[in-house]
């Protein structure tokens, strides 16, 4: 499937520098990426409501593990919060995308085959996600919660603490934490 990400800054067309470092507390770029259905999104079409993007693996079981964690809390921001997960792993086929997808009640999944959005956020794991303002503006990038390969069960939920305090009209305390999961893998 072919499919292209624009590049925008502040209103200009900008090509991506591979050594664009996205700075938290700055504008993340504009990327526009399909959706498992074929229709384009474009993370600008969502300025004005908070954005979860989650880089994600239908195999990663790290992936399905904080899908189950995310999607209750996913339906109490749903009237302010979009989240836009982004299958990047070269390894994975649309099929099993889809049916993951579905099964897991993930209602937008993207597509980024060329893991062009990927490499944009620095994206390294599945999960590893990053939330975005309503002025477009990154306020937070790291993990879902605090588990580990030691620390099986999760006693700090870093996503539910940066998406309250946007919606609370406040900046999250915890700008950054370490990504953990499962390898983005970018060539077979």
């Amino acid at each position: 499937m072919e499919f292209w990400i624009n590049f925008l800054w502040q209103g200009q067309d900008q090509t991506a520098s591979p050594h664009m470092i996205m700075d938290i507390n700055q504008p993340v770029p504009d990327f526009e990426l399909p959706d498992i259905h074929g229709q384009l999104h474009r993370l600008s079409h969502y300025r004005g409501r908070v954005v979860i993007v989650n880089f994600w693996s239908c195999k990663c079981p790290h992936s399905e593990r904080t899908d189950k964690a995310i999607i209750p809390m996913f339906a109490q921001w749903q009237e302010d919060v979009t989240m836009l997960s982004i299958a990047s792993n070269r390894g994975e086929n649309i099929q099993d995308i889809k049916k993951a997808a579905e099964a897991r009640r993930l209602q937008t999944v993207l597509l980024d085959a060329d893991c062009q959005a990927a490499d944009l956020f620095e994206a390294q794991t599945t999960p590893h996600v990053f939330v975005i303002d309503r002025e477009g503006i990154l306020r937070y990038r790291g993990s879902v919660d605090d588990v580990t390969f030691r620390q099986r069960i999760p006693t700090r939920f870093f996503l539910n603490l940066a998406v309250e305090s946007l919606l609370e009209g406040r900046f999250p305390e915890l700008t950054e934490s370490p990504a953990y999961g499962c390898t983005i893998i970018r060539e077979i």
